[in-house]
């Protein structure tokens, strides 16, 4: 299979933290997307009088248009260059979907985190982070619609999750919680903001450490967004052989070290 990403392009995921790849999946499987969450929405696509939420949660979906998203043989190539071939599971359904409708006030779940990959040790606890990222190879934005800068795009910090590898590395293989680690964020050197926009198809892969965070949706049409995580098979051993780490690894290798 001819390789997705140039080394040039692997060398801005490793320092900057992200790729985004347009037309990663085709912008009819998005519509067909679309088509069964308005189903599962009190609302109604040509009605905006019925849109009087800001923002609906839905839970995750496995019929054939979210899988095929998630499985085109892009995005299969771009896996095994990012995270390793053979050392990562295919999705199965596709992540949660934050819908975000026009509105003016905030929604209050728009603070800068990093999500949690593996739950604590005893029933009950609270998800979990450690400087592994123990059970996820990738955060992944799906756009589901198309998103401009004024479509609540999730606003990412560009290089962050060096610091975030160098912060986890600290506190072991226990790592932190998630509400733990947002608290820590704020100590962070600030990083340049980028916005995840995009037609619909388009994909952006981020090292599972990148600080990201949701807008209000400042436009005129609900903003369709999945944010699927890609799971590990095998835990990341960023300390191994530099020759044979993964990009991912190799970042975290960057920011705990300061070198490859």
């Amino acid at each position: 299979m001819k390789e997705v990403f140039n080394n040039t392009q692997i060398d801005h995921f490793i320092h900057k933290g992200f790729i985004r790849i347009d037309q990663a999946f085709d912008a009819q499987l998005a519509a067909a997307a679309r088509d069964i969450l308005w189903k599962d929405m009190d609302a109604d696509p040509d009605n905006p009088a019925t849109w009087t939420k800001p923002v609906i949660w839905l839970g995750m979906y496995s019929a054939p248009p979210f899988v095929a998203a998630a499985n085109t043989p892009v995005l299969h190539g771009a896996f095994d260059q990012l995270v390793g071939k053979g050392n990562w599971l295919p999705c199965g359904s596709m992540g949660a979907f934050p819908v975000r409708f026009p509105a003016t006030a905030d929604t209050g779940d728009t603070g800068w985190h990093v999500d949690a990959s593996f739950p604590g040790n005893d029933p009950g606890d609270a998800w979990r982070i450690n400087w592994r990222s123990k059970g996820r190879a990738l955060l992944m934005l799906f756009l589901f619609s198309d998103v401009g800068e004024q479509d609540a795009p999730t606003v990412i910090r560009e290089g962050s999750h060096l610091d975030v590898a160098r912060l986890l590395k600290d506190e072991g293989e226990a790592g932190l919680t998630f509400m733990d680690l947002a608290m820590k964020l704020p100590s962070l050197p600030e990083r340049k903001e980028v916005l995840a926009t995009g037609q619909a198809g388009t994909v952006y892969l981020c090292h599972p450490f990148l600080v990201h965070r949701a807008q209000v949706n400042r436009g005129a049409a609900p903003r369709f967004l999945a944010q699927p995580p890609l799971l590990l098979k095998h835990v990341l051993q960023p300390e191994g052989d530099k020759a044979q780490l993964s990009p991912v690894a190799a970042a975290i290798r960057l920011g705990t070290d300061g070198v490859l």
